[in-house]
């Protein structure tokens, strides 16, 4: 039953690490164009640098979820 419990999380936790690396495509994306057009990029730097760290934690919690799996 723990293994299930983990494999659940961890299927969700794929599924979110997946999303979160088309959404910082798109503002990777929208950086450069940004950049390309001389436009203020400020605001979507930092967006994207949240983005980043939350994409992190989003890796590191599978890496545990894996490591729990795979000891």
């Amino acid at each position: 039953m723990y293994k299930d419990s983990i494999m659940d999380e961890l299927r969700q936790i794929e599924l979110e690490v997946v999303e979160g690396e088309r959404q910082l495509a798109e503002q990777e994306a929208l950086l450069i164009e940004l950049k390309r057009l001389n436009e203020n990029t400020t605001k979507v730097e930092a967006e994207l640098k949240m983005m980043r760290k939350i994409q992190l934690d989003r890796e590191q919690n599978r890496q545990r979820l894996l490591s729990l799996l795979h000891p």
